[in-house]
């Protein structure tokens, strides 16, 4: 799975690769960070505080909204899922400007329901994604013209790929 987090004011790229739980209480977390590869060992002490030794060195961290406490110092992040339902509602920031319409995950393009030029209703249909054997109907998330149409019936998409901006 890969996310994106915001940390203190830089973006980072967040690969968790997945491994293989034991059934006890510490397991080993492969990630990936901006291209370097991390281990880290978990053990979860109680719900929202989690023990990590990574290259040896132990960090008590204590999850506080929307950041981290670590070391006794607070790291503010977002987290930015593409897969998400609030991620899609709020994928390109506020009301005005253009806004995009992005994939949620990995599929294929089934029907694409607008045109470069037209004007859109805030929720009506744009494209229509197969993923996993469903049909999705991706949204616009505001009312405007469709300043651009980025893929065609058939292209291969992937989570967060840019399929249309309403302006």
């Amino acid at each position: 799975m890969t996310v994106w987090l915001e940390v203190e004011g830089k973006k980072r790229r967040v690969e968790l690769l997945p491994v293989e739980f034991d059934g006890g209480t510490e397991r080993a977390v492969e990630c990936v960070v901006d291209g370097s590869a991390i281990t880290a060992n978990a053990c979860m002490l109680q719900p929202g505080v989690m023990s990590l030794v990574i290259e040896g060195r132990q960090y008590r961290c204590v999850l506080d909204g929307n950041g981290v406490i670590i070391g006794g110092r607070r790291f503010a992040f977002e987290r930015e899922d593409p897969r998400s339902l609030q991620g899609r509602r709020s994928a390109g920031g506020g009301a005005t400007g253009p806004r995009a319409v992005k994939a949620p995950m990995p599929g294929r393009v089934v029907r694409v329901l607008v045109k470069a030029g037209d004007e859109v209703a805030e929720q009506q249909g744009v494209v229509v994604i197969e993923a996993m054997k469903m049909q999705n109907e991706l949204k616009s998330p505001k009312a405007g013209r469709v300043a651009r149409v980025a893929i065609a019936v058939g292209d291969a998409v992937g989570a967060g790929d840019v399929l249309a901006m309403v302006e």
